[in-house]
């Protein structure tokens, strides 16, 4: 990791509920909402550095790029899958965590590392166009950005995954 992207980011990446997110699997079997959130925020610190942006938005940007699925839960879990039981019809489908996480992180991290109005409401609308909320800062559309492009990369390693998996067993049963 470059050196200036360590000082922005060193007291979010010890922090214990930072860490609890090694935990959480997204995106794919190997991949975790800890190892995602590190590749976003690089992903959006450079974009910012690529856009000539100040020391000060590049910084922000960052920050809230690190913590933009700072959720807390495993949306994999019996727990949330109770909890999404609570609710049908759109009720239910607006309750998915897609459509959810970015809000909750966005409180979260906004109460746990004190960011600014304007990166809350950048982690909140990350999810743009399935969340509710639209990126209304380039902060925003930077994280909405960098989230996209490291999401597609992780979704296309787990179907590799995936698909070597299923062949490797295939072949095994033939």
């Amino acid at each position: 990791m470059d050196s200036t992207f360590e000082q922005i980011t060193s007291d979010i990446l010890a922090d214990p509920l930072f860490q609890e997110t090694r935990h959480f699997v997204h995106h794919g079997a190997e991949n975790s909402v800890y190892d995602h959130s590190i590749a976003t925020a690089q992903a959006a610190y450079a974009i910012a550095l690529r856009l000539g942006l100040e020391n000060a938005e590049v910084i922000s940007v960052t920050r809230a790029a690190l913590l933009h699925d700072f959720f807390g839960y495993d949306w994999h879990s019996d727990w949330f899958k109770s909890y999404q039981q609570e609710f049908s019809g759109w009720q239910r489908l607006r309750h998915m965590h897609a459509f959810i996480h970015g809000d909750i992180a966005a409180q979260r991290a906004r109460a746990h590392f004190h960011l600014s109005d304007r990166q809350c409401s950048a982690i909140a609308s990350h999810m743009f166009p399935l969340s509710f909320s639209v990126p209304k800062s380039s902060e925003a559309w930077i994280i909405t950005l960098a989230d996209k492009i490291v999401a597609s990369r992780e979704m296309a390693q787990a179907a590799k995954y995936y698909t070597a998996k299923f062949c490797r067993k295939l072949f095994r049963a033939a």
